[in-house]
């Protein structure tokens, strides 16, 4: 996986996420949508309205005093606890 910053503010960040499809990415947007400080994530990746950009392009904006690298590191990891927890749990039942 690969990353690139197209832009940052105080309160928005533009991020490519290189290799990544729906499924990552709406899992992403999903967990970015329930951290606190977020007000809109939204991610794009349609090559044909998008001038042929093929790898997808987050959007997150945050509220005020939040900064939005900060809310992606904190999505991420409740990615990671919830991947943990399913696993684990999964484990326990085979």
């Amino acid at each position: 996986m690969e990353l690139r910053v197209i832009e940052k503010t105080d309160e928005e960040l533009r991020i490519e996420i290189a290799g990544e499809d729906h499924t990552f990415m709406n899992v992403l947007k999903g967990t970015l949508l329930e951290t606190e400080g977020v007000v809109a994530a939204t991610y794009d990746l349609n090559p044909e309205q998008s001038g042929g950009q093929t790898e997808p392009i987050l959007s997150i904006k945050t509220e005020s005093g939040y900064d939005p690298l900060d809310v992606l590191a904190d999505a991420a990891g409740n990615i990671r606890e919830t991947t943990d927890a399913f696993r684990e749990a999964f484990d326990a039942a085979a």
